[in-house]
């Protein structure tokens, strides 16, 4: 796992010199593209400050990334901020999760909702396509402390949900979830896409892909797997130099990430990531006016925002980005010894920041202070939940310690 960290001056050369080969509206005679510019009465493109804002000059230029750019056209207007995406897809694909060379295609979608949906889709029309599946045949797997995505989606592409129970204690998938395997095999269904978590949105778990693997083969099942890191992509794999959720491991299909979390980018960067042939099962034939057609959800999306999860991912590299993460979880191992020591029951997985605090431990009003989380906001939550971000400063935590340290010994 590595990747280059470049300073200022390089990556502003990179990106500018990557606009200058997209198409710019100003100096070229464009009658048929339904885009322009960003709209000079409000976003004036001559402020001095452009020059030294590389990001925000990639806004104002609007490029469309429209497509799939690890693919072999895309639309020439931007072939210059394409490739940047498509560096982007190659430093997380292969640096972060073990992708080999040209073995993966991906796309920077609007967030970890769309991505995890474009990943069912892709497995959906791949059932399809390949054993000329119908949608009852199918099965979505997911756990009950999976994101609300994946309800979102057996719902729009009419697939049927297996949940999966979870152990209370350790939040990992239940023995009974086997016993579910085998009724839904037995009910007829034939192809299962699975989800699994790396970090979910409310406990921070990883899910153990071991058993799931030996239950589905047992029951000579097929099945894919797509991995939802949309919390814990940026996290899990820099703390984790173990872990087994990677493209080595031949059952896993595809990722999903998401930067406008841990890697603190603008709203809008999520990111695909599947194995090389999959991504065709997403074309959609219709869009002949674009070139090299269409594979994503979503269609057209800003340039720019691949710019932005690239820039920092180069102003870090893979030694600062270690360096950033083992910062955060050196203050949540902190935060989880003074709630031991005080006797507060809590969840965390000790590879992640988020921290989950039973609620009958915390006063609401101390959560409502501090903005914790709840896991429901009906007038009973059963759990709050804590994240250890950029922001969060010790001083913070100490404040939080303090007010809830007389409620527990009340």
């Amino acid at each position: 796992m590595h990747w280059e960290s470049y300073s200022h001056k390089k990556i502003k050369q990179t990106i500018f010199n990557a606009l200058e080969q997209n198409l710019d509206y100003r100096q070229k005679t464009v009658l048929g593209l339904p885009a322009s510019f960003l709209d000079t009465e409000v976003f004036y493109h001559d402020a001095p400050f452009l020059k030294d804002a590389p990001f925000l000059s990639a806004m104002i230029a609007n490029p469309n990334h429209i497509g799939c750019h690890t693919l072999n056209e895309s639309e020439a207007a931007f072939e210059g901020t394409q490739k940047i995406e498509a560096e982007l897809i190659n430093l997380c694909a292969k640096e972060i999760f073990g992708g080999q060379n040209s073995s993966y295609d991906g796309y920077v979608a609007s967030g970890g909702t769309e991505a995890n949906i474009q990943a069912i889709w892709v497995l959906k029309r791949y059932y399809e396509q390949e054993f000329n599946a119908k949608s009852e045949d199918i099965s979505l797997v997911y756990t009950e402390d999976a994101h609300y995505s994946m309800p979102k989606a057996a719902s729009l592409l009419s697939l049927s949900n297996l949940v999966l129970p979870v152990d209370k204690q350790n939040r990992q998938i239940s023995e009974g979830a086997q016993e579910l395997f085998k009724s839904a095999h037995t009910d007829g269904k034939k192809y299962f896409i699975i989800v699994l978590n790396m970090g979910t949105t409310m406990f921070g778990s990883v899910d153990n892909i071991d058993p799931i693997t030996e239950w589905a083969d047992k029951l000579n099942l097929n099945y894919k797997i797509h991995i939802d890191g949309a919390f814990g992509g940026f996290i899990y794999p820099f703390s984790d130099s173990n872990s087994k959720l990677t493209f080595s491991h031949p059952k896993i299909n595809s990722f999903t990430l998401d930067g406008h979390k841990m890697l603190q980018s603008p709203y809008g960067t999520g990111i695909y990531l599947t194995r090389k042939g999959f991504m065709e099962y997403a074309l959609t034939e219709e869009a002949n006016y674009v070139k090299g057609k269409d594979y994503t959800l979503v269609g057209s999306r800003s340039g720019a925002n691949a710019i932005a999860v690239w820039m920092i991912m180069r102003t870090y590299g893979s030694e600062g980005w270690k360096m950033k993460i083992n910062k955060l979880l050196e203050k949540t191992n902190r935060l989880c010894d003074q709630l031991s020591d005080m006797g507060i029951e809590y969840y965390r997985d000790p590879r992640m920041n988020i921290v989950t605090i039973k609620a009958s431990q915390i006063d609401p009003q101390v959560a409502r202070e501090f903005m914790l989380v709840p896991d429901t906001h009906d007038e009973n939550p059963n759990w709050y939940k804590i994240v250890v971000m950029d922001h969060v400063t010790q001083g913070q935590l100490d404040r939080f310690m303090m007010q809830i340290q007389p409620v527990t010994h009340a």
